[in-house]
């Protein structure tokens, strides 16, 4: 008999308020496409509807855990115009950035009571260029680094990270590097911007082999992919054994997005996640939450295509 997984979608129009220049990449549109493409498709009914909370300071902030320091949440809090050359930040902001970061929390939650087994947050402003110090690359606050510590108080010991989006993640790299309860695996094009990623850098003191970056140079398409995704992140996150995993899903990876120069078709998004989703057997848990949140992809049309592949495979495998 087919079992159909719960997967939870977290969202909130709060995101759409989160307003850019004429222009801008990172616009409110992509999240009115994924909403039309889900619901104009048969998944829409399955899917588990969320809201997510606001974060409060201590999330963000995490004293004993730190994410983001105190001057920067400070700062950016009344902070309006271009943070960096690429990150706009408006009247509502902050507001937005607050309760993308409480999306992630909310889903991890709702994982830990029972009430999902997977969640997708479509959130903006998007995270993981966010530095503990720093807005950059269109980020405020880096939404999976804040889930992941949020996950590491509730009682998730370890915590094992994907990003495949085209950009490498620094902010979440940089957070966790010197980590060993939370690895951080990458895959994105490289030399590209940040400039962070190469395969050298695996983290720092304890830390050290806890992250595992994968460059990947000019033109890769889905047979690159295919490898990182099921030849070698298998074999990490079984060594790992982690409790939960949290995935910057960035769709700036497909061959139609103005940002990249990676070939990556729908076929090859398909891939990526059945990849990552196939980790659930190579660990003891017979329980293992997924969580998807929202980073990168500036097509419109492929990235609503992307992301409404990802929440077909999160139900169904």
């Amino acid at each position: 008999m087919f079992y159909m997984k719960k997967v939870g979608f977290v969202y909130d129009d709060i995101f759409l308020k989160h307003e850019m220049p004429a222009g801008h990449p990172e616009s409110p549109q992509r999240l009115i496409k994924i909403l039309d493409a889900l619901k104009n498709s048969d998944i829409w009914n399955n899917l588990i509807h969320i809201k997510p909370r606001r974060a409060d300071e201590d999330d963000i902030l995490s004293v004993l855990l730190s994410v983001h320091t105190k001057k920067y949440f400070d700062n950016v809090k009344t902070f309006k115009g271009y943070y960096d050359p690429d990150t706009y930040i408006s009247d509502n902001s902050f507001e937005a950035a607050m309760f993308a970061a409480g999306a992630v929390i909310e889903a991890i939650d709702r994982c830990k009571k029972g009430g999902i087994e997977r969640a997708f947050c479509n959130v903006r402003p998007p995270g993981h260029h966010a530095e503990a110090n720093r807005a950059m690359g269109f980020c405020i606050f880096n939404n999976i680094a804040v889930g992941a510590r949020y996950a590491q108080k509730i009682g998730y010991k370890k915590v094992f990270i994907i990003d495949f989006d085209v950009h490498h993640g620094n902010g979440t790299q940089h957070i966790f590097e010197e980590d060993d309860a939370v690895f951080y695996f990458s895959t994105h094009q490289y030399p590209h911007y940040p400039g962070t990623g190469r395969d050298s850098e695996r983290g720092k003191g304890k830390g050290e082999g806890f992250t595992y970056n994968i460059p990947m140079q000019y033109g890769s398409g889905d047979k690159d992919y295919f490898s990182a995704y099921h030849d070698i992140m298998p074999g990490l996150v079984r060594n790992f054994s982690p409790d939960i995993i949290l995935i910057s899903a960035g769709y700036d990876i497909h061959s139609k997005d103005p940002l990249s120069d990676i070939n990556v078709t729908n076929e090859g998004i398909q891939n990526i996640v059945r990849g990552i989703l196939k980790c659930s057997p190579v660990t003891p848990h017979t329980f293992l939450p997924f969580i998807f949140a929202l980073e990168g992809g500036y097509n419109l049309h492929a990235l609503s295509e992307s992301v409404l592949i990802t929440i077909e495979e999160m139900l169904e495998d």
